[in-house]
């Protein structure tokens, strides 16, 4: 792939989290509820923290391995923590997230790896989540752009955070979200980066139209932010 892309654009490598492998591995499947596999969390604490630690080292050498084969940045996506309490979160997923993590590889022939995390859901935890080492920290659509660089400060950039239905709205509606978001994150700084990323994955019924907008929007707006040559903020924010 690297090959093919041939520089135009980096190469981003993905695993799911230890706990969100778990869960498919549990449940079978998605889940409305998560009852299976919190049953077994509360009642055999110490099957799942087996199953977890399991699952981090699969983890961390399947994206060092995808950093071998040419990755140039790694992202771990915990699309289940949310799902958790307040404390279990930390013990069941965080943990293990920070293990994988500091197994990674974050240098290849010279070139650094960044390491990217994201729990859907994890707003609630964001200082936290931005304590285990990573590079970036990845939000979805519930959290305020503004305020959490404010609170994350110059501790790793940010990446997120557009809601993906937007891209089911017409154009203008997503240039309008775009501008919104965008300016509540505010000019770069030395310190601060915000990757434009929507807040989860995208539908496989998106219209790829909505996607051409949506990027062509982020291009020119983000630019006009980093140049100074306009103001994005939009009638109605």
């Amino acid at each position: 792939i690297r090959t093919e892309l041939n520089g135009r654009v980096p190469l981003i490598g993905f695993s799911g989290s230890p706990w969100t492998l778990a869960c498919y591995m549990v449940e079978g499947g998605g889940s409305d509820d998560y009852r299976k596999v919190k049953t077994m969390l509360y009642n055999r604490p110490d099957l799942m923290h087996h199953i977890l630690r399991t699952n981090a080292a699969a983890v961390a050498a399947y994206l060092n391995a995808q950093i071998d084969a040419g990755a140039q940045a790694v992202m771990i996506f915990d699309s289940w923590g949310g799902a958790l309490a307040d404390g279990v979160y930390q013990r069941f997923s965080l943990a293990y997230m920070r293990d994988v993590v500091s197994q990674l590889k974050r240098e290849h022939d010279g070139v650094k790896i960044p390491a990217i995390v994201f729990t859907k859901g994890g707003g609630l935890w964001l200082e936290e989540i931005a304590d285990i080492g990573a590079d970036a920290v990845g939000l979805d659509w519930t959290v305020n752009l503004g305020q959490a660089r404010e609170r994350v400060g110059h501790k790793v950039a940010l990446q997120g955070n557009l809601d993906p239905n937007v891209l089911f709205a017409g154009p203008e509606q997503i240039r309008d979200e775009v501008a919104k978001l965008l300016d509540s994150y505010g000019k770069p700084s030395a310190g601060h980066g915000h990757v434009f990323n929507l807040g989860h994955g995208i539908s496989q019924f998106t219209p790829p139209e909505s996607v051409s907008v949506l990027v062509e929007a982020v291009h020119e707006m983000s630019r006009a932010m980093r140049d100074g040559s306009a103001d994005l903020k939009v009638a109605n924010s």
